[in-house]
């Protein structure tokens, strides 16, 4: 079944749970989600929309209020703090629990993997991956509602980067962890720097380039404007958005509401990815009014050449756990079987 066609299926269950909502005795959740944005960048706002539709759904009966990263644990915590019932429940990339476990690595961002956010809500919703995913934070006390994605990333430079090739030797911004393996196997020089020093950097020309989020939030921050040869459409991350909540609290909720919180997370993805790709595009208009700014974007060919350096590094994460074994396995039957890989 698709990712499409189970929406509407689940649209459908969900929304008769509705009807059923208002004749149930009443209940209220008043929950806190932390995410892994700063307040006021779009996936924020989209996620607030999310939360605010969730009380719509149940009639008021689930209060949801976002927070922005860090507001209450650093964003590599939220997944015990979900499991303590310190949050009640976050949504983030599962890359920043890589050092609990490789596998949410391989799970948060199989770098190279996806050139679409509905390759990979296909992936998860047909090709085992929400299963896989819901094993993995189980132990922790954690219930996986759902998944969504964003665009691929942008990529941000202040040297013409025009090949696989022109990364050698390029000083850029990448996570620890799997995407800086990739880049540093590609003949990059990878530094890791949090989020919030990457302006300062690229404009003091500590690195040359940095991986970093969508094109639509790199031009708002004037990222283009320092380093102004930026890669679009994006060719390598394209990280998942792990939608979870506290376990005992999911367990004890009424079928209804748990219908309702599912729905509402397939409705958030869909809107998320074409409320980023319209802002990715009026952002994309407004750089060509820039003649100081040029946008690259790499041929197939390069595209398939950075993949292939990628997929010996998805071997060797396959590596280092049954999960990650089992993760490896699954992702390349499903591309295989979709003639993507």
């Amino acid at each position: 079944m698709t990712f499409i066609k189970r929406f509407a299926g689940l649209a459908a269950v969900s929304f008769a749970a509705f009807g059923l909502a208002s004749a149930a005795v009443a209940q209220d959740y008043n929950w806190t989600f932390q995410t892994s944005e700063t307040a006021g960048e779009p996936g924020f706002v989209n996620k607030q929309k999310w939360a605010d539709n969730v009380g719509t759904l149940s009639e008021g009966r689930i209060e949801i209020e976002i927070l922005p990263i860090g507001a209450v644990v650093p964003h590599t915590d939220t997944l015990e703090a979900v499991g303590a019932g310190i949050l009640q429940g976050h949504l983030t990339d599962p890359s920043y629990f890589a050092g609990k476990d490789p596998a949410f690595a391989m799970m948060g961002n199989l770098v190279g993997a996806w050139s679409d956010p509905f390759e990979l809500l296909g992936f998860m919703e047909s090709g085992g991956g929400n299963e896989l995913y819901a094993e993995l934070v189980e132990p922790y006390g954690v219930q996986f509602i759902g998944a969504a994605a964003t665009e691929p990333e942008a990529f941000v430079s202040r040297v013409p980067i025009r090949s696989v090739e022109d990364l050698e030797g390029v000083k850029l911004r990448a996570p620890e962890g799997m995407v800086y393996e990739i880049f540093s196997k590609a003949g990059a020089s990878p530094v890791s720097l949090p989020g919030s020093e990457i302006f300062s950097a690229l404009d003091k020309g500590v690195v040359d380039a940095a991986d970093n989020t969508v094109f639509a939030t790199n031009q708002s921050l004037g990222m283009n404007d320092i380093a102004p040869y930026p890669l679009y459409p994006g060719f390598h991350s394209l990280p998942l958005i792990d939608i979870s909540m506290n376990k005992a609290t999911w367990d004890g909720l009424p079928d209804d509401l748990k219908g309702i919180l599912k729905v509402s997370v397939t409705q958030f993805a869909f809107d998320h990815i074409y409320s980023v790709r319209e802002l990715d595009a009026a952002a994309v208009e407004e750089a060509r009014e820039n003649p100081e700014i040029e946008i690259i974007n790499w041929s197939g060919d390069e595209r398939a050449k950075f993949r292939r350096i990628a997929q010996e590094e998805w071997q060797n994460w396959a590596e280092k756990s049954e999960m990650t074994q089992r993760y490896y396995d699954a992702v390349t039957s499903y591309l295989k079987g979709r003639n993507l890989l």
